[in-house]
């Protein structure tokens, strides 16, 4: 009986990724599956993937080429594959693994159960993979079973086109969803006892400017802030170009909206900003800056930095390591330049040699976790408010949390704290990435 039929989605890549996951296993709910912890004991088996980087491409064509055995083992378990990967290769999936049963990209993801019984009953290949977005109601599973945060798509796909990136050719043009559609699902996840929810978009400061949501970020965020349940609101990712003052007004007079801005500046001069197609100086990102920390002095600032893009000299190095420096990030995620295959970067001329990358790397890295120790140890001795996670994954006599400046804070556990309850915690010590501290009344 397809009642007691299971399924098991492996999903790769970013947070857009792991909330279409949700909507995939929403779908399989309604329709009587269970989920399993096994792959090897699923009937069905979706891979959700992403193709950001060649490395995640690579390793993602090795797992589905794992699970030929399984398929070997049980011609009846259906294999299928989703998401920007699927979209991309859509031609030659089925060519380069005969055994998976179904392709769909990323613009039906609510056809899985379509596909599904087409395999079924044709007992052929199913490729789902549309050219332009359709509307289809987002759905979640049922029981969230004690879950504290959850992510809330607000849009998809991207108009940016940043010359290094892919996602624009794989998830379309921005498409924004209705502020009563997520109003609405923001209030339903508060009645099941989340506490915190990320609003998620390619570029959400960008939200509403296709016309389809008759509203600006700042209003949705607004909105969102009168819905009493929700502790904590965050908001995923900002693009500099389109941060604006209203937003940063928003956020200083709101209740929950969370003081963390995460602006990727990627890079720390114009010229290597220009061969990106970022759309903004450094001028530009030093003034926004400015006015957020003026706005609200106790905000955190994070950040995404790329290393050995095309083109990059020493000196325009330099110049990036200086501009950390001078803006003093909280926290600064870091990679290496890869090539990404269909974007205009990965032909650019001036290439940069992998080794001097690594070293670029590694110098920038230095730089900023000092950067980040320096800032962390001001909070040593101060209380600070904590939003309960759980049991620490290393320490099970520790708890985990996060600051509203999304800082981790780790403490003894007291016995008597819970997750998704709000703590005070005194800090001890502080370190690159983690605060310590004790729980105190």
């Amino acid at each position: 009986m397809q009642g007691h039929q299971t399924y098991y989605i492996y999903t790769f890549g970013c947070q857009a990724n792991a909330a279409d996951s949700e909507q995939l296993a929403a779908q399989l709910q309604q329709a009587g599956y269970t989920a399993t912890l096994l792959p090897d004991e699923a009937d069905l088996i979706v891979l959700n993937t992403c193709c950001v980087r060649e490395s995640a491409e690579r390793k993602i064509y090795g797992k589905i080429g794992e699970l030929k055995k399984l398929k070997t083992a049980d011609p009846n378990r259906i294999i299928g594959v989703a998401g920007c990967l699927a979209q991309k290769d859509k031609d030659k999936l089925f060519a380069k693994a005969p055994h998976l049963d179904f392709v769909m990209g990323t613009f039906t993801v609510g056809r899985l159960l379509e596909n599904i019984n087409k395999v079924k009953e044709n007992r052929e290949q199913v490729l789902s993979v549309w050219e332009q977005a359709e509307e289809t109601q987002r759905l979640r599973p049922a029981s969230l079973s004690g879950q504290i945060s959850a992510w809330v798509p607000i849009m998809y796909g991207c108009n940016n086109f940043c010359t290094y990136c892919i996602v624009p050719y794989v998830r379309g043009r921005e498409r924004s969803r209705p502020v009563t559609e997520i109003i609405q699902e923001i209030a339903a996840l508060a009645k099941q006892g989340v506490k915190e929810v990320t609003l998620l978009g390619q570029n959400v400061n960008s939200y509403g400017k296709d016309g389809q949501a008759n509203a600006t970020f700042a209003d949705l965020l607004r909105e969102a802030d009168k819905i009493k349940e929700i502790q904590r609101i965050r908001y995923m990712t900002s693009h500099p170009r389109d941060m604006n003052q209203q937003v940063v007004d928003v956020v200083r007079n709101s209740r929950s909206i969370c003081e963390h801005f995460h602006l990727p500046v990627q890079s720390g001069n114009d010229r290597i900003l220009q061969a990106m197609n970022r759309g903004y100086s450094i001028n530009d990102y030093r003034t926004l800056v400015r006015s957020i920390r003026q706005a609200i002095p106790d905000s955190s600032l994070t950040t995404d930095l790329i290393v050995g893009f095309p083109g990059e000299t020493d000196e325009l190095f330099a110049q990036t390591l200086d501009f950390i420096r001078e803006i003093r990030f909280d926290a600064a995620y870091t990679f290496l330049y890869s090539p990404r295959s269909g974007t205009p970067a990965a032909t650019m001329p001036e290439q940069i040699p992998s080794l001097i990358k690594k070293q670029r790397l590694q110098l920038l890295m230095d730089v900023q976790n000092e950067i980040s120790l320096q800032i962390n140890r001001q909070l040593e001795g101060k209380i600070v408010e904590v939003l309960v996670e759980g049991p620490s994954k290393n320490d099970d006599s520790a708890f985990v949390g996060r600051t509203r400046t999304n800082k981790i804070v780790i403490w003894k556990h007291t016995g008597s704290e819970q997750a998704g309850e709000l703590l005070s915690v005194q800090i001890d010590k502080a370190q690159t990435w983690v605060l310590k501290g004790k729980a105190v009344d």
